[in-house]
């Protein structure tokens, strides 16, 4: 059985990998479940591995998986709830159950590396591709993904390798995580937020600023729902 606090911050954490494709940050979920320090996050998220419920992923700053989810969320008393953060598949021979799961998977272009850091250029060019579960595409538009470069989406999960699938899209809500072209130059991957006709980008790595710019020099090339990662 979980407490109410306990559950509360798994619905939470669920419901932003849903949303993000990455678990919320520790501030995060301090402010969702109205905490005055990240010691009692800590405290609870302890508590929900030690039951089974989330893996906090090694040598991974702040990064959690949800491993199941409580019949009153969905899951199953044995747990039967597939992470929206999925492994690359390396090996070069596929066992049954990897082909049972590419039959209902979707290739995408990878369309070069995003910054999550220092700035680079902006992506032009087809890399390679990559196969993704049809249950992160949804079932309506565009879908490309990319190579993350740096490490300023860290707080989020979101590492440096790690190859980010993109919801093709030109708007975007505050606190989505998006593909940001700045004056038709620098790509990034950035938490996204609008005051008027200023829009800042976010980082989740403390090393890293929040940068402003006038809405004009920003235009939205995607949404973030989905997140690959290969060890």
């Amino acid at each position: 059985m979980l407490t109410r606090k306990q559950l509360d911050l798994l619905e939470f954490i669920h419901k932003r990998v849903q949303r993000d494709g990455v678990p919320p940050s520790f501030d995060e979920m301090k402010d969702a479940l109205d905490l005055r320090s990240k010691s009692g996050i800590h405290r609870l998220i302890t508590a929900l591995e030690e039951r089974g419920f989330i893996r906090r992923l090694a040598h991974k700053a702040r990064a959690l998986e949800i491993v199941k989810l409580p019949e009153s969320m969905g899951g199953t008393a044995s747990g039967g709830f597939v992470p929206e953060v999925i492994d690359g598949d390396r090996p070069d021979s596929i066992p049954p159950e990897a082909a049972a799961v590419s039959a209902v998977a979707q290739s995408l272009p990878v369309m070069g590396r995003i910054a999550a850091g220092v700035p680079i250029s902006a992506i032009q060019h087809r890399t390679h591709d990559v196969s993704v579960p049809q249950t992160m595409l949804g079932n309506t538009g565009r879908h490309y993904a990319l190579e993350v470069k740096g490490d300023s989406m860290i707080e989020l999960g979101i590492n440096d390798g790690d190859v980010v699938v993109i919801r093709e899209t030109q708007v975007a809500d505050d606190g989505d995580i998006v593909v940001a072209l700045v004056e038709d130059e620098e790509a990034t991957l950035k938490r996204f937020r609008r005051n008027g006709t200023s829009i800042a980008l976010e980082a989740a790595n403390p090393a890293y600023k929040t940068r402003f710019f006038n809405d004009t020099q920003v235009k939205v090339q995607g949404r973030l729902v989905g997140l690959i990662r290969s060890y």
